[in-house]
């Protein structure tokens, strides 16, 4: 009995050993960390001149004297702020407009037009009449990030709206549902997918505006920074700019993903197995 114990254990080690593989966490990390030590390497041969950009441990050391001066945080808080208050606007308008348009008709053809028309308008093109209306002060930035973040949710949203299964609504037709009880019940939690991809791409849009607002007469915000920086040929701060605004981008993401997970946990695709 002793003898055939030791036996299976002796089996057992070689098999957990071959079941045993990396995981994919660490895998995923292996390419992005050889591709930064052998640009560290390039750098420090002179293979890659500072002015082209700067090497990793030149931009560490210049982010870790701004986390520490404060001067990153100062400019990260502004921009935040430009951000989320013209996404937020143009989230509400966009909501508005695809509710007034998908749950009428007559509301369709009233203001789907002009949204279509007004859609098809480049957000950039419209910054000589702003400035020559608003000035070049924060109203105008806030107004290009909501021009910008306006239009997807709308476009999503009243998509949605439109697409709602027709069995859906013969269903709650036969369950005696108002027009109201409807609207909550049926349309509203069916088109909440399309809402919240509509908001993504209005948080990717809220980004583009962000970084071309900093640089119209601005004294602070992430987009300034990096504007000051290519006067100064700072190569380091410009990748730090752009490191920032691509985390803050996969955070906020983040936050609207575990949003989107809780919203539609009554959806199956979104059931956990």
């Amino acid at each position: 009995m002793t003898e055939t114990l030791s036996i299976n254990k002796v089996d057992a080690q070689p098999k957990v050993a071959r079941n045993w593989r990396t995981p994919d966490a660490v895998l995923r990390l292996v390419s992005p960390l050889v591709i930064v030590l052998l640009w560290e390497l390039a750098a420090q041969l002179g293979w890659i001149p500072s002015r082209i950009i700067a090497a990793p441990s030149q931009i560490g050391g210049t982010l870790w004297a701004m986390i520490v001066s404060g001067e990153l945080g100062k400019h990260l808080l502004v921009s935040l702020q430009r951000a989320l208050f013209g996404l937020s606007i143009g989230v509400s308008i966009g909501v508005v407009a695809a509710l007034i348009s998908g749950l009428s008709r007559r509301g369709e053809v009233i203001l789907d037009s002009p949204m279509q028309m007004l859609r098809t308008i480049p957000s950039l093109a419209l910054v000589p009449l702003f400035i020559l209306w608003f000035g070049i002060g924060e109203f105008t930035k806030i107004a290009l990030i909501v021009t910008g973040t306006t239009f997807p949710v709308y476009l999503n949203l009243f998509a949605g709206i439109r697409n709602i299964d027709p069995k859906l609504i013969e269903a709650a037709n036969t369950l005696g549902l108002n027009r109201r009880e409807l609207i909550w019940h049926v349309i509203l939690p069916g088109s909440l997918p399309s809402f919240f991809v509509g908001l993504r791409y209005a948080l990717g849009i809220s980004w583009l505006a962000l970084v071309f607002v900093e640089q119209i007469n601005t004294t602070a915000g992430i987009g300034f920074l990096a504007s000051d920086a290519r006067d100064f040929m700072r190569t380091d701060v410009i990748v730090i700019c752009l490191l920032i605004y691509s985390v803050l981008g996969l955070l906020i993401d983040g936050l609207i993903r575990t949003l989107e997970r809780f919203a539609l946990a009554w959806r199956p695709s979104f059931v956990r197995n």
